[in-house]
């Protein structure tokens, strides 16, 4: 696809749409700032626009397609998958400034949000009114929800109660023609033709970008506990996880660590976990408070059944905040043994956790890497973190080929390349591996249907021809 360049002419007609000077950005160093993100890679846009209405985006879009200029949406940056690295210039638009709207409407149990709110302000608004907005991304204290909505985020909370698109009801997109539309409303219950709601969320930009939202919240469960099991076996830690759920328990949370991990915490904000542990169990069940003390001990028991050398559940919310923040440390803790972290999400069928755990450790050993795993055992959703430095060629050109086997791995556990962190460039290279060629066909028939330019995202979730996964530069 060839692209028209952001010349002189352009500039003047965003700025036409933008009137402030200072939310129209063009200098080098301003560019910078938003050729990254928590991936890798660096691409420069031509021009960066933070808009503040719906109208200033679809004018902005409207132009861009007329033009035949990429259009790259972008919150605060925390991809891990590239998601909205401008890999052919164009504009980038800025929405984390896009924030003003942030109402709870308890009587519905909605809220109405723009993009640029941080998800973690989400949680709270909703907390005064004794509901509870689910969906809880690790970094949701800085994420927003626009690009959760277009990532499909999800976190330690998915095992019960699922990911961002099950909290979706309506959206408003600007599509890459510029046209402004709504899909879904404000009710549950909605099965007025297809649903493009549910297409939108996940799509990581390439159909349109997302300019309010109407959100599903719930009652605010009233009590819950927390427990932690230790294993001398990491296996036997995952064969664990499956047991729990076919007990009949369904824990709001249920995180695992490896031993790596324990100890690299340790070694960082000491929390008391046992450092010669092979791996821990973390739950978190929710609910009325009789039932939370009795699903705890049923929990105990199943994991004491299975072999956990140590059972131990917290006595007060205190005990259970220690426990929460070491899980929450993993990811500092993990930098300190090597500066550069491959943060994958690799998700298998629960059954095959146990298989999925013993292939990390094979491909650990065989490529000589750092390889360390936490993440959302629960529902299969594991983060095998690779621990690298980036200025060591070679070791990079191994983790390339470890991460080509993880996904391979997972993909033939009868898993998927990703659970919450999206496709980006990053796994783009991977998609036919998983959907086939005709599945990754009727993929592009929707996208060129909705944006026959293809000026909305581009270079992200398909692979362009003969496209690897990349690291470093040769």
């Amino acid at each position: 696809m060839h692209y028209a360049k952001v010349d002189a002419a352009i500039v003047r007609a965003i700025r036409t749409i933008v009137a402030d000077p200072e939310r129209v950005l063009t200098r080098q160093q301003d560019l910078a700032s938003y050729s990254y993100d928590a991936s890798f890679g660096a691409y420069f846009p031509e021009i960066v626009v933070q808009p503040l209405i719906t109208s200033e985006v679809a004018g902005i879009v409207r132009l861009a397609y007329e033009a035949s200029i990429p259009v790259y949406p972008r919150g605060k940056s925390t991809s891990l998958s590239g998601g909205p690295l401008p890999v052919e210039g164009g504009i980038v638009l800025d929405l984390s400034k896009m924030n003003q709207v942030l109402d709870i409407v308890p009587d519905d149990l909605i809220a109405i949000v723009s993009p640029g709110v941080v998800t973690g302000d989400i949680h709270r608004a909703a907390e005064k009114y004794g509901l509870m907005y689910p969906p809880d991304p690790s970094s949701l204290s800085i994420c927003t929800i626009g690009g959760n909505l277009s990532e499909n985020a999800g976190g330690p909370r998915g095992l019960k109660y699922g990911v961002t698109k099950d909290y979706v009801l309506g959206l408003e997109v600007v599509t890459p023609k510029g046209e402004v539309i709504r899909t879904g409303g404000r009710t549950v219950k909605n099965v007025t033709g297809y649903d493009l709601t549910k297409l939108i969320g996940g799509s990581e930009g390439t159909l349109g970008i997302i300019t309010q939202a109407v959100l599903q919240l719930i009652p605010k469960p009233p009590a819950c506990g927390t427990l932690l099991a230790v294993f001398d076996d990491v296996v036997t830690a995952g064969t664990a996880i499956s047991q729990i759920l076919v007990s009949g328990l369904l824990p709001a949370k249920l995180e695992i660590m490896d031993q790596a991990c324990i100890q690299a915490v340790e070694a960082y904000e000491p929390c008391g976990l046992p450092a010669d542990a092979a791996a821990v169990l973390l739950v978190e069940v929710d609910g009325h408070p009789l039932a939370v003390k009795e699903e705890l001990k049923q929990a105990a028991s199943v994991f004491r059944s299975m072999g956990a050398k140590q059972v131990v559940i917290a006595g007060s919310e205190a005990e259970s905040a220690v426990l929460w923040k070491a899980r929450k440390m993993v990811s500092p803790a993990i930098t300190r043994i090597k500066p550069t972290k491959i943060s994958e999400d690799a998700t298998v069928p629960r059954s095959k956790i146990p298989e999925m755990f013993a292939r990390l450790k094979e491909i650990g050993d065989k490529y000589k890497i750092n390889l360390v795993v936490f993440g959302h055992a629960g529902d299969g959703n594991l983060h095998p973190n690779i621990l690298a430095d980036k200025r060591d060629r070679d070791e990079m050109q191994r983790v390339e080929l470890a991460i080509a086997e993880i996904f391979e791995t997972a993909v033939a556990l009868g898993g998927t390349l990703s659970g919450e962190h999206g496709i980006g460039m990053m796994k783009a290279p991977f998609m036919e591996m998983e959907l086939g060629k005709a599945g990754l066909d009727m993929m592009k028939a929707v996208k060129e249907a909705w944006d026959p330019k293809d000026i909305m995202n581009p270079g992200k979730i398909f692979p362009r021809p003969d496209q690897k996964l990349v690291l470093i530069e040769r």
